[in-house]
């Protein structure tokens, strides 16, 4: 686990839950484009376990997205993501 773990309650944060996939899109895109603008570097989308299909479906949304530099589950907690954004 690394120290970036420790401090996601301070990043900008979507909470998913809820959400179906092609509402959850929208949203996450719309996430990712204003956090770019508002130059933050790390944000944090909460997904959720379940199925695994919002999980499935954020992560091809970040895969795709040229303003995301890198991502990763947080820690132990696979219902929560971590977007390092470029």
């Amino acid at each position: 686990m690394s120290i970036d773990d420790y401090f996601i309650d301070n990043l900008p944060t979507l909470d998913l839950h809820g959400e179906i996939r092609q509402s959850a899109r929208v949203l996450v895109k719309e996430f990712i484009n204003d956090n770019y603008v508002l130059r933050n570097k790390k944000i944090v989308i909460i997904h959720g376990v379940g199925t695994g299909a919002l999980r499935k479906e954020v992560n091809d949304i970040l895969k795709s997205d040229k303003k995301v530099a890198s991502f990763k589950l947080v820690g132990c907690n696979t219902g929560c993501t971590l977007v390092y954004l470029k």
